[in-house]
């Protein structure tokens, strides 16, 4: 398996690459970042490469695979939306889970995407909140079903 070349991508998606990877780069105690369509297929991954199951070290993911992240992304976001439903909450913008070991959040992008970060337990919430809010934001209206298209057969190919 090798990891989706950004080459030969559109701008918009190239971009998205890249202000995926600044997130994880730029925020403290981020560990990996991951984008997952609304039908639960992984859009984008700050660790493409790492589509494996491997045994977690100290600063991997869950598991030390970015397939693991989109399946626990979209199953909480999933999870969220129905619970939102039954207590007629309205739409879920974002979901925290907090555990002994490290935190997961999930934020709403706009089309029905959702955005997960995985991060160490003592990050400071609110920057990691912060800064994928700033993602959304800037992510929502490029995502358009085209780009969603081109992003779901990039991550194809690197299988």
């Amino acid at each position: 398996m090798t990891a989706p070349s950004t080459f030969g991508l559109s701008t918009e998606a190239r971009n998205l690459h890249w202000l995926l990877s600044n997130l994880v780069e730029e925020v403290p105690g981020v560990h990996s970042v991951t984008v997952v369509s609304s039908d639960g297929l992984m859009l984008l991954s700050s660790d493409p490469g790492h589509h494996e199951a491997k045994p977690a070290g100290p600063s991997d993911g869950p598991k030390g695979s970015s397939a693991h992240l989109a399946t626990i992304v979209s199953g909480i976001g999933s999870l969220t939306v129905g619970a939102a439903k039954l207590m007629d909450g309205g739409g879920v913008k974002q979901t925290m889970v907090a555990m002994d070991e490290g935190s997961v959040f999930v934020m709403s992008i706009s089309d029905g995407s959702l955005l997960g970060v995985h991060a160490t337990p003592d990050c400071d919430m609110s920057v990691v909140a912060y800064h994928m809010a700033l993602f959304v934001g800037r992510a929502g209206h490029v995502l358009t079903p085209e780009l969603r298209s081109e992003l779901r057969k990039s991550m194809e190919s690197a299988l």
